[in-house]
């Protein structure tokens, strides 16, 4: 052979390592080591066996048949590798000829073809990595996996191997069935000695019983190669077939990571399980096809009791059929009312071989259900739309999405899928790359030992072999690798102080023997610390041990829990020269709460082994015991350092404040899912400290980012193992009547039960609520308020706890939500939850199942509960699977979880039949490609953008030539053919997002338009709208229909997804601008808009009434949501009259900023042009009345069901955007107060106008003297006296609203502002101080400061005037109630004020009085309205302390007045009501009429 030809087939050789796992580095290393392994070969070769070993090395390995032959390096391509894992014995990966390697296999039969490649398959620009991924263990997608060498041979005719040949099997499950090794005939097969033999072979370095020997120990330290050959991979451990309980098993009895239960998903039980409560015969929960979503019964507002009419297409007959029906009839009454037209004899025909489709979607109607029930109808009925439907037959109808025989009678293994991913979970080395690094190490390790000169030169080849293999382990350097390597002398690549310095120690054997004994050891340990804690394509032997270790219960043991923290491994380079005085914070937490003080590790600095690393090697000790642990107790570290000073001198540093930086932080379970104590060493990625990571904490160490730190932590190791047990619940739990309570206690409890969410309750509330458990049955609701006022969850507690788990009455499914968010991991209480939720209908599931994929976070362990709920219910319903996938694949990029949920997509892939993969394949391939073509006309200029635009979209042309139907993530009734180039176009905002325009698979149905956006992410429209819609769901159910336009919007992966169009709508910009440049700032664009499309006087009055309810709708969904950043881009109206709002990248409070301004200065958007429609012009009228109250009402339900919308946000915090919730303002760093000006609203008087002086700059804020008063008065509750600065007196002599007083006291305001921002820092940056200055609405309202200086100027002249008496002069509305010794007036509007003598609108406000009154102290009294004779107030009046009894005596004076000048005021109207009819506890609203002064006008 040529020397170009070695050379050349070297690179191949090296060339296909790099698929092993290895690096560039590591390769160069290695083909640099081989060559003088193969030119050390050839020496041995030419100086003969016998001259190999000394004979005393041969005597000394008597396992080894020929000890002096050299074992022979792997070589690549893929049949050298075939030689085995371990190298220890050939026999063992002996092939039978003719047989082909099982993963090398490419035969089909069965009909098995190749699976869907584009499930969760990323397009290029988001996958940061994925090459390497796939080059470093994963197999392609397009190329079978690279062979794995069995250790016996394959049976060529087992029709096994042929079914899994395009799906890659678990290369360390063991099947008898599939995995026979070869026999010669006759023989039988004997696994148990078989057993034996292998564990022979592989030694007894994996007996839990090993020990250190000594070199004073000869037996089984034999220094020839059978002893320092590195260990082993060790092969599987064959099962009796007639011993097995299951069909496949893994080898390891820990699963691949220690603290997810993978083994439960893979085996096969679990899913034949999940899929046996859905027989694929049982075509009710296997139809095939999807069910048109229905309504809750008290959800139906339109269609009852009214006829309904329907069109009928079928190709029964040729034209369409059109009828009237009532609307609770079924559908099955519907078939047959369709063909008694076109048979006449129906007693041959059975109804049930029909169904109604949808015209223009791909959902049927069951036959079981009412026609008005179906959520397609209903809107058809809210929207006036024709109401058409198709008549089927089954059997015509495509069940391609159901599950078949074959596909329940697949074993499925969630292997395959995970590899489908498009983040898969990674593969770090891989067997073959640790079988080449093992081998190298061997021969270094021999190299040494035989060497007798040059020792330095073998040290450095060993110590760079260790440090190979090392890297290849995660760069992870245990301290037994340590040890054994300070033994030797310095080297470069390690110069460490602690090595041994005489180099003359060496020279003898038994020293260099005792040296690689120990570093084997180390590297045993090693490799199976890895194999326990990366996923990792091979396992070692388990522990004969662990299986029968005596057990001891958590509840006994009274030991407190302390580990050892050895150091932190792979430390960046980047910290090494940025930080010193690394330490850790170590916590003990159960639901959020922490069970005890934190503990704290030394300060240390970087050390340089053969990697960075931070050394503390301490031990840890809580001071709680093991028996005061709860079950789902998590052990949280924390990395903290300390940042090193900018370079300078020494007198700069001391002046600078170092600030200490959380580097890292890692939380894991004390009990695994076997309930276990956590024991042993182990491995825990650090996930990187931002400012997001607090909302939810993933329970599984970070090892999906290749350079995460790793902590090496250990823990205590026994005889026994500690087990939670779950306690049976307590037998005693009485239930008292609430009624038995004292009256002060029912009050009290009464209270802290109404309110609205647990992280309300004062310690005082939590104590009360426990106290007082056994009598608060009777509101079943607030169980989450009485056990999170649990005192402990620990093992000694848990009786009481289950045992009122127990006896609770069972909550409803929204109040159910509460139980499943982080405050709750004990497993019981949340399979509770569960267990009350499992009755919930598909529709409502849909409505909340966002929440529960969000609530998977909080789960300790994988195998949980609500996993296997959702999973059952999407075996049962394509709709709950589809929208069940698109989530999870939504929630793969959450780094944090991203482990956790693709072991749940591949679960459920598991559980979906092949059809329903296929589409969902079809769908995420389709995204992919409209993510490239939004990408590129996005980074176009925008004279090209259309021309890029059709050009992208000829791939989509492509793909559905090559697939003739896809549904679309946004709905799975939504079935398209094609896409309509020629109607696709873009929308010209910041993202670009596609208007894309698909043709319908139905032909009767018309092209399906929707959004595609990349670049946006769209998480947060999508729960904004999920919360509107269930908003809607409440009113509808309460009575009160607000006529609201519901719309999807679907995430679809990383910052893209899909908005549905609504049709026949137009953006407020638009229809402005048809009324010139400044049809912005005109009342009738929207009026003439709506009569231009509705030009009949009822269907006007009809949009105007559909506008009244949708406007109200969206006031009260807006400002309760906190929903910012609206314009008129963003607010709809469509022709119907119905208004709705897009585009929610802004709530919860979050406003766009331009600079210091807040866009949003207004809680809801309300302009003049949309008062014009609801007035009918530009006076206020009863309508405007009208729309208030709609707002009040609507918006008093929603506050009924606050606790709702707060498990929902609050299942759902970790996903959204740090920047939503209200930011910090900055430090203040001065107060100064400006001047004082005069106000009129609340009262007349003096503001002060200060500025203050932060960080990010300066704002103007109005505060009056009383409030300064009350500032100082919370400020002495909180900190003492001698901390706060004096206040200025409150009390004058004379006038106390003159100007001079308000110069006085600006000065001394300023003198106080002053000291209160220089007194100590807990004081001066304290919230309610930074609250205080905060700016508030009436802050931000344009010209607030510059024009009320000169209020008093543009005052109307005094007019005297008053209505004529014995006249009426309006009404008022009021709201009276009585309730806890309170009087609650409020005063809700005002109608038919006269005109002011000059003709002018009056100012007006309301004036209340309690009578009797002499002392003049009821008086009460409303803001000032503006320039209107129909006010509307909605304030609230309160009078405290009266009593019961005294009720009946009381009157209320009204008095209206108009606010004039100079404190001139004039009466428009009063009257007096009489309370004696007031029922205490009831609400009295109604409208009183108003006269003249001295008129008696009662209700």
């Amino acid at each position: 052979m040529s020397a170009a030809q070695t050379q050349n087939d070297r690179e191949q050789r090296w060339g296909c390592l790099e698929s092993l796992g290895l690096s560039q580095r590591e390769l160069v290393l290695a083909e640099a080591l081989q060559m003088e392994y193969d030119a050390l070969a050839r020496h041995r070769q030419d100086k003969g066996p016998a001259n190999t070993l000394p004979p005393e090395t041969s005597k000394s390995s008597p396992a080894r048949s020929e000890p002096s032959m050299p074992r022979r390096v792997p070589s690549p391509p893929w049949n050298n590798l075939q030689q085995g894992v371990s190298g220890s014995d050939p026999m063992l990966n002996h092939m039978q000829p003719g047989v082909s390697n099982l993963s090398r296999s490419s035969g089909e039969s069965h009909g098995f073809s190749k699976e869907p490649r584009y499930i969760l398959d990323e397009w290029e620009s988001d996958l940061e990595g994925t090459a390497q991924l796939l080059s470093k263990g994963l197999p392609s997608l397009d190329e079978p996996p690279p062979p794995v060498p069995p250790r016996n041979p394959i049976s060529q005719n087992d029709p096994f191997i042929v079914h899994q040949s395009s799906a890659p099997r678990d290369v360390n499950l063991f099947t008898p069935e599939v995995d026979q090794p070869k026999l010669s005939i006759g023989d039988t097969l004997n696994y148990d000695n078989l057993n034996d033999s292998l564990s022979k072979l592989n030694g007894d370095w994996l007996s839990p019983n090993r020990s250190r020997r000594v070199n004073g120990d000869k037996s089984g330290k034999a220094v020839a190669r059978s002893n320092t050959l590195p260990p082993q991979v060790p092969p599987r451990t064959y099962l009796p077939a007639q011993k097995s309980t299951r069909s496949q098993r893994r080898v390891s009895v820990d699963p691949v990571r220690s603290f997810i239960p993978i083994y439960l998903f893979t085996s096969f039980t679990v899913f034949t399980r999940l899929r046996s409560a859905y027989p694929c015969n049982d075509y009710s929960k296997n139809a095939g096809f999807v069910w048109s979503p229905c309504v809750a019964q008290d959800e139906l507002q339109q269609g009852l009791g009214v006829s309904i009419k329907v069109t009928v297409y079928s190709d029964h007959f040729r034209e369409p059929l059109t009828f009237s029906c009532d609307g609770s009839s079924t559908i099955d009454l519907l078939i047959y009312q369709t063909l008694c037209y076109v048979h006449d004899d129906l007693d041959m025909i059975d109804v049930d071989d029909y169904l109604m489709k949808i015209c223009g979607q791909a959902e049927f109607l069951k036959n079981n259900q009412t026609l008005v029930s179906f959520e397609y109808i209903q809107q058809c009925l809210k929207f006036d739309w024709d109401i058409q439907l198709i008549l089927t037959k089954r059997s015509s109808v495509n069940m391609e999405l159901a599950r078949t025989t074959e596909d329940d009678d697949t074993s499925s293994t969630m292997n395959h899928s995970i590899l489908l991913q498009e983040r898969p979970i990674k593969q770090t080395v891989t067997r073959e790359a640790l079988t080449l690094l093992l081998d190298t190490f061997h021969n270094e390790a021999e190299s040494f030992l035989l060497s007798e000169v040059e020792l330095p030169l073998h040290v450095e080849r060993l110590v760079q072999s260790v440090k190979a293999l090392c890297t290849s382990l995660a760069a992870v350097e245990t301290p037994d690798i340590t040890a054994a390597l300070n033994q030797l002398p310095a080297c470069p690549c390690r110069l460490q102080p602690k090595v041994q310095k005489d180099v003359s120690v060496l020279t003898k054997r038994e020293n260099r023997v005792a040296i690689v004994e120990k570093l084997t050891a180390a590297i045993l340990d090693l490799v199976e610390l890895y194999c326990s804690t990366f996923n990792a394509n091979f396992h070692t032997m388990p522990h004969s041990s662990r299986s029968t270790a005596p057990i001891q219960e958590a509840g006994m043991v009274t030991n407190v829990l302390s580990f050892s923290v050895y150091a932190a491994h792979r430390i960046p380079i980047t910290w090494a020269a940025s930080y010193e005085n690394f330490f850790l914070s170590c916590s003990l937490t159960h639901g959020g709460v922490e069970l005890c003080a934190p503990q704290h590790t030394s300060k240390q600095s970087v050390s340089k082994y053969l990697f960075h690393l931070v050394v503390w090697d301490q031990r840890v000790c809580f001071p709680i015991q093991i028996n005061q642990l709860p079950r789902e107790s998590q052990l949280t570290v924390t990395l903290y350092a300390t940042s090193l000073p900018p370079p300078g001198g020494a007198e700069e540093k001391s002046k600078q404040k170092r600030s200490i930086e959380a580097l890292g932080w890692v939380t894991m379970p004390l009990f695994n899912f076997r309930h276990i104590l956590t024991c042993g060493r182990k491995l825990l990625g650090f996930w990187p400290s931002t400012p997001g990571s607090g909302n939810a904490r993933s329970s599984t160490p970070n090892f999906s980012q290749p350079d995460s730190v790793i902590l090496q932590v250990d823990f205590p190791t026994s005889s026994f193992e500690v087990r939670f047990s779950t306690p049976a619940p307590a037998e005693f739990s009485p239930q008292y009547e609430f009624s038995r309570l004292d009256q002060l206690s029912q009050r009290q409890l009464h209270d802290v039960l109404h309110k609205k969410s647990l992280f309300w309750l004062t310690p005082e509330d939590r104590r009360l609520l426990w106290e007082k458990r056994y009598f608060c049955h009777v509101e079943a609701s607030r169980l989450p308020l009485v056990l999170a006022s649990a005192p402990s969850w620990e093992w000694a507690c848990l009786p009481d706890i289950y045992a009122l788990l127990r006896q609770w009455g069972c909550m409803n499914h929204l109040d159910t939500l509460g139980l499943l968010n982080a405050t709750f991991p004990d497993q019981e209480c949340r399979r509770t939850a569960v267990q009350w939720m499992d009755s919930i209908s598909d529709p409502e599931l849909l409505d909340f199942l966002p929440q529960l994929v969000q609530a998977l976070k909080y789960e300790c362990y994988l195998d949980s509960h609500l996993v296997r709920f959702l999973l059952r219910r999407a075996i049962g319903d394509v709709r709950i699977a589809h929208y069940l996938f698109w989530l999870l694949k939504d929630t793969l990029q959450d780094s944090q979880f991203s482990v956790r949920y693709q072991y749940l997509l591949a679960a459920l892939l598991c559980c979906s039949g092949r059809g329903l993969r296929d589409e969902f394949d079809g769908q995420s391939w389709l995204v992919n490609i409209l993510a490239k073509v939004a990408q590129r006309v996005r980074d176009s200029s925008p004279s090209s953008r259309q021309a890029i635009l059709r050009e992208g979209l000829e791939e989509v042309k492509q793909f559905f030539s090559m697939n003739s139907t896809c549904r679309l993530p946004l709905n799975p009734g939504l079935l398209v053919k094609d896409i309509n180039i020629q109607s696709c176009s873009y929308f010209n905002s910041n993202a670009v997002p596609l208007k894309l325009s698909f043709q319908n698979q139905d032909p009767l149905g018309d092209n399906i338009n929707v959004i595609f956006k990349s670049g946006d992410d769209l998480r947060q429209d999508m729960l904004t709208l999920q919360i509107i819609r269930i908003m809607n769901k409440i009113w509808i159910q309460e009575g009160l229909d607000m006529r609201m336009v519901i719309f999807r919007c679907f995430s679809t992966g990383r910052g893209r997804g899909m908005v549905e169009m609504i049709p026949n709508a137009e953006t407020l910009r638009k229809i402005q601008v048809e009324h010139g440049v400044t049809g912005s700032f005109k009342d009738r664009p929207l009026a003439d808009w709506l009569q231009k499309h509705n030009p009949t006087e009822d269907e006007y009055e009809k949009a105007v009434e559909n506008f009244i309810f949708s406007c109200a709708g969206c006031c009260v969904a807006t400002y309760i949501l906190g929903i910012c950043d609206r314009h008129n881009d963003n607010i709809m109206l469509k022709t119907s009259g119905h208004m709705f709002h897009i585009d929610f990248g802004k709530f919860l409070g979050h406003a766009q900023m331009f600079g210091n301004i807040k866009r949003d200065r207004a809680p809801f958007v309300f302009t003049s042009d949309m008062a014009y429609v609801i007035n009918g012009g530009d006076k206020p009228s009863s309508r405007f009345h009208d729309f208030v109250d709609l707002c009040c009402e609507a918006y008093n339900l929603i506050r009924k069901h606050a606790h709702l919308f707060l498990n929902l946000l609050g299942l759902v915090s970790s996903q959204i955007t740090p920047d939503t919730f209200l930011s910090f303002d900055g430090v203040i760093r001065s107060l100064f107060v400006c001047r004082h000006i005069k106000t009129y609203t609340p009262s007349k008087g003096y503001s002060y106008v200060v500025k203050v002086e932060r960080e990010q700059g300066s704002t103007l804020v109005q505060r009056t003297f009383e409030e300064f008063h009350e500032l100082h008065s919370k400020l002495q509750l909180i900190f003492p006296s001698s901390k706060l600065p004096s206040f200025p007196s409150r009390f004058v002599i004379g006038r106390s609203r003159g100007e001079a007083l308000a110069d006085r006291r600006k000065e001394e305001l300023n003198g106080y502002v002053w000291h209160l921002i220089h007194v100590a820092p807990e004081v001066a940056q304290c919230d309610l101080i930074y609250t205080f200055f905060h700016p508030l609405p009436r802050d931000e309202r344009a010209g607030s400061v510059g024009t009320v200086v000169n209020a008093l100027h543009n005052k109307p002249a005094d007019v005297s005037w008053a209505p004529v008496p014995g006249t009426v002069a309006g009404e008022v509305k009021l709201s009276v109630l009585y309730k806890s010794d309170k009087l609650f007036i409020m005063v809700m509007h005002i109608r038919g004020l006269q005109p002011l003598q000059d003709g002018t609108d009056p100012d007006p406000y309301v004036k209340l009085y309690l009578l009797p009154d002499p002392q003049k102290t009821s008086k009460r009294k409303t803001k000032a309205a503006r320039r209107t004779c129909n006010p509307t107030y909605n304030e609230m009046l309160v009078y405290d302390k009266i009593p019961r009894g005294d009720l009946q005596q009381r009157t209320i004076h009204l008095r209206v007045l108009s606010e004039g000048a100079f404190w001139e005021n004039t009466l428009l109207g009063e009257t007096i009501i009489q309370l004696k009819d007031l029922t205490p506890g009831h609400r009295w609203v109604g409208w009183h009429q108003l006269g003249a002064r001295s008129s008696d006008i009662n209700r």
